[in-house]
């Protein structure tokens, strides 16, 4: 895991599969997503490398239920005054209490699929309480106000985070970042893995209106310059 740093407060944990953002505020910090599971121990050296201790953490924002998102939840939920918070459309998957629904998955995606869970354990993370679950125009406490934008299509609940004052975006999984693109000006694409990929592209196209200059994927680099531009070239290619 790498730790970098994409402004004064926000830093970007790169894992293999799955990152983590970690937000810093006087009264503590925020984690964005948890991680695959056994990734409790390399966060919490993250944050001492920073100068802080795991029990500085006070929000842990979950963007959904899938398994390289919450995989350390409960580890992080444990190391202190922790409010958890998911969708409540995504809660009772989180929490254990509903079974997390299969991906529709296009032929071109399954052997992809394959590859991305080979390293991943079998079967569902540990349940983890939500503290707090959140609709479209919760604003959370933390980066100066953190609007939540519930973006349907990867999975029921899945929820974006704007901060309009610093102007970063958390998609989750609804886009990422595409290593191989052939067309630098874009390099953003909707994300994969989708219950409902109409969906998803509507929601997609909701983030591309936000005024954005960096942002952050649960899978693939942050784009740190000019977001919103390379959002909307994305979401126009996108079908209606």
């Amino acid at each position: 895991m790498d730790v970098i740093r994409l402004t004064t407060d926000l830093y970007f944990l790169r894992f293999p599969v799955g990152h983590v953002y970690l937000w810093r505020d006087p009264d503590g910090l925020t984690l964005i997503d948890s991680g695959a599971p056994g990734s409790g121990p390399q966060i919490a050296e993250a944050i001492r490398s920073l100068g802080h201790r795991p029990s500085d953490v006070r929000r842990l924002v979950l963007t959904h239920g899938h398994v390289d998102h919450v995989g350390a939840a409960a580890e992080i939920a444990a190391w202190g005054e922790v409010t958890v918070y998911a969708h409540r459309a995504e809660a009772p998957i989180i929490r254990g209490e509903a079974p997390e629904p299969p991906p529709n998955l296009a032929d071109w995606e399954r052997p992809i699929f394959e590859r991305a869970n080979a390293g991943l354990p079998p079967g569902r993370p540990e349940p983890v309480r939500v503290d707090r679950e959140l609709d479209d125009g919760d604003v959370l406490d933390f980066g100066g106000g953190a609007h939540v934008v519930p973006v349907p299509g990867h999975t029921d609940g899945s929820i974006a985070l704007h901060l309009p004052g610093p102007r970063v975006l958390f998609t989750g999984d609804l886009a990422a970042r595409d290593p191989q693109s052939p067309d630098p000006q874009t390099p953003i694409i909707l994300g994969v893995f989708n219950l409902d990929t109409a969906e998803a592209a509507t929601s997609f196209k909701r983030l591309a209106t936000l005024d954005t200059e960096i942002a952050c994927f649960g899978h693939g680099e942050p784009v740190t310059r000019n977001a919103t531009a390379h959002m909307q070239a994305t979401a126009e290619r996108l079908p209606t």
